[in-house]
């Protein structure tokens, strides 16, 4: 590692590989600030003037107009954004994905509800931690890291973990990716992984690196071999959570 390393700089560890961020500002060791860890590390992260310049167009884009996007996103916020892209194109040379989604853990065990923007991920998974008390732990509400091996899908917490902050930074093995969807009644059915393949490509981050996006595809094809798939028609009222868990587990709660 030739790059100087500047006061602010830091280590963070996600799953198990540990990064050196060498920011512009000082808030996103705060934001990273339960991820931190004194091992040495294996990739080194730096962001400049031009990501987060990078981000903010992005951004915009996203937004669909571009008035006050400067107030809505902060330099530092958006640094943020920069950090963790750098980071999602390493990881698939790693095996592991950034995939957009909400995984709860139920007795060491993780559950990863996805959807488009705005369906109830987060509100689904509050049923969840009210249903089962202790027993239920979020692993993170937004943005987990998902390690794909031979063996079955590791779920990782991370500091990206959605506009509520719900993250653990524990490890889980991964029983189920459920699609959520809004209904009138609250019911489940397994389905197919190619019924899911459109909304896996949507809701895992796709790299620019062509290398890394090759990757990431064949680890998308080892998620569909490896792991088991539902939909959820939900009504958000607290029956869906049982409904959902026992769907998953063979009618056991």
């Amino acid at each position: 590692m030739t790059e100087k390393i500047s006061g602010i700089s830091f280590c963070i560890k996600l799953a198990d590989i540990v990064f050196r961020i060498e920011p512009m500002s000082d808030y996103i060791k705060e934001y990273c600030r339960e991820y931190i860890t004194e091992e040495e590390a294996e990739f080194f992260i730096k962001t400049e003037a031009e990501d987060i310049a990078f981000e903010r167009e992005r951004s915009k884009k996203e937004a669909g107009h571009e008035c006050q996007i400067d107030v809505e996103y902060s330099d530092e916020y958006l640094e943020t954004l920069s950090v963790y892209r750098k980071i999602a194109e390493i990881m698939p040379s790693l095996d592991t994905l950034l995939f957009h989604g909400s995984v709860i853990a139920v007795d060491g065990i993780g559950y990863l509800f996805t959807a488009k923007s705005g369906t109830g991920k987060s509100t689904h998974t509050r049923l969840w931690r009210e249903l089962f008390g202790n027993r239920a732990v979020m692993v993170n509400d937004d943005k987990p890291l998902l390690k794909i091996t031979d063996d079955g899908v590791i779920a990782y917490g991370t500091p990206w973990n959605g506009k509520h902050r719900l993250s653990t930074d524990i490890a889980v093995p991964l029983k189920a990716i459920c699609i959520l969807t809004r209904d009138k009644s609250n019911h489940i059915n397994e389905i197919e992984p190619k019924e899911a393949y459109q909304m896996l490509l949507q809701q895992t981050y796709r790299p620019m690196n062509k290398l890394s996006m090759m990757q990431t595809l064949k680890l998308t094809d080892l998620l569909m071999k490896n792991t088991r798939f539902y939909r959820l028609g939900c009504n958000m009222s607290p029956d869906a959570a049982k409904t959902a868990f026992e769907g998953m587990n063979g009618g056991i709660i």
